[in-house]
């Protein structure tokens, strides 16, 4: 191969990594997430998790999650016929259309369940090939009335664990989605006694795994029972199975009433660097009655410290990182911070839960101050691309934990340890 040809081989091979590279943004973009690094923190603490794995940059795997209003979420699973363009091509125009019929709906305050899925089903039926089908999940989540609400397309069975340690099974209601479709069936099931939820694609269940002639659809109800968040039940998922196969979606969904949980330590700390160093302490000696394992207590610690100092100077000072950067650059930044402090009369309160869960137990530490919060949708931004944005204490904080969660306001924070 000639010199010329290397060089045009160069750039097809780095124009061919740029598109795929936009490709995959532009999907991000379409499934749209309300949720992203947020809990839904209402008469229960619910925490939303997910995993989406493309087998390939174009998949035919798509979902959304979308809050729409303060009693209701939904949430849409997507899985196109087959692989490569034709199922991408479906999945990304019906989750299109979709999010835009919801925005209008909620634009409008007149959301609709029946009219969403009338309507995009009158929309995907021209464009769908005479021998092609969709397995679609449409889920709404109703916490005023315990209600859960959906139309279930082919996809595999919801699983549901109850608080009486059982697990419930909704199959699909509807035939595979096609440009045939004469008509379809929503249900509707209480959920009032239900405390977890997994809804996902059937690249998950028909997975290969290491135990020879079984699929993963084997071990998911065991798994689901034995799993509080979404990362041990992925650490069991990936445990059992030798590589992906398929596209990967899941919709993770734990709810928790706090007020029943075992609280450790409250406390309410000024807005202040004395503050900071004492609620510290405090955080410290807390898990020295939890934890002799020094690294754990260490990665809780560090957690701690990067989330309680967003709140103080973030939260309750207000200090945008453009300006605390020009403050370090400038080396006035600590004797700013004290002059800001001076007029904050705001406070910073911690509170630390132990909660059980089957055989294992977990500490949650949640921190809320009194500032104006912030637009928790930046994480999604942060995370794609961290050389562009600032975020290290999100970074640290995701990496040393099992979870970081947000309330909707941007001014609350918990996370989760296991021991």
């Amino acid at each position: 191969m000639s010199k010329e040809q290397i060089e045009t081989f160069e750039k097809n091979e780095l124009y061919a990594s740029y598109q795929a590279d936009l490709t995959f943004e532009k999907e991000l973009n379409i499934l749209r997430n309300d949720f992203y690094y947020q809990m839904i923190d209402a008469e229960a603490t619910v925490f939303v998790d997910f995993m989406y794995r493309p087998l390939d940059i174009l998949s035919g795997d798509a979902y959304s999650a979308r809050r729409i209003d303060e009693n209701k979420t939904f949430y849409l699973l997507v899985d196109g016929m087959g692989k490569g363009v034709s199922a991408s091509f479906t999945a990304v125009i019906m989750t299109t259309f979709i999010n835009h019929l919801i925005d209008k709906m909620i634009r409008h305050s007149n959301f609709s369940m029946d009219m969403l899925i009338s309507e995009s089903i009158d929309f995907i039926k021209p464009v769908l090939l005479e021998d092609e089908v969709l397995a679609i999940d449409y889920i709404c989540f109703d916490s005023y009335f315990s209600v859960l609400e959906y139309a279930k397309f082919a996809m595999p069975p919801f699983l549901l664990h109850t608080k009486n340690d059982g697990v419930i099974k909704l199959k699909s209601n509807n035939i595979p989605l096609s440009k045939w479709q004469a008509n379809y069936k929503i249900d509707r099931y209480n959920i009032k006694d239900i405390d977890k939820f997994l809804f996902y694609s059937d690249g998950i269940v028909e997975n290969s795994t290491i135990e020879a002639g079984f699929t993963y659809a084997a071990f998911i109800e065991e798994d689901f029972k034995s799993s509080f968040t979404r990362e041990d039940f992925k650490e069991k998922f990936f445990a059992r199975i030798t590589q992906p196969e398929d596209d990967l979606t899941l919709i993770f969904i734990n709810r928790l009433d706090m007020q029943k949980e075992t609280l450790l330590g409250q406390k309410v700390f000024s807005t202040s660097l004395e503050a900071v160093e004492r609620a510290n302490v405090w955080y410290e000696e807390i898990w020295q009655h939890i934890h002799s394992e020094t690294k754990l207590m260490y990665r809780a610690g560090i957690v701690f410290s990067e989330l309680f100092m967003n709140a103080y100077e973030h939260g309750n000072l207000g200090l945008d990182s453009a300006t605390k950067h020009r403050y370090i650059e400038e080396d006035i930044y600590f004797e700013k911070l004290k002059e800001l402090q001076k007029e904050c009369s705001k406070n910073i309160t911690v509170s630390v839960y132990r909660i059980k869960e089957m055989s294992e137990e977990y500490i949650i530490t949640k921190i809320c101050d009194e500032g104006e919060g912030f637009d928790t949708q930046i994480l999604s931004q942060i995370f794609r691309n961290s050389k562009k944005y600032n975020g290290r204490g999100v970074f640290v904080s995701r990496k040393n934990s099992m979870g970081i969660y947000y309330n909707s306001r941007g001014n609350c924070v918990l996370f989760l340890n296991k021991i």
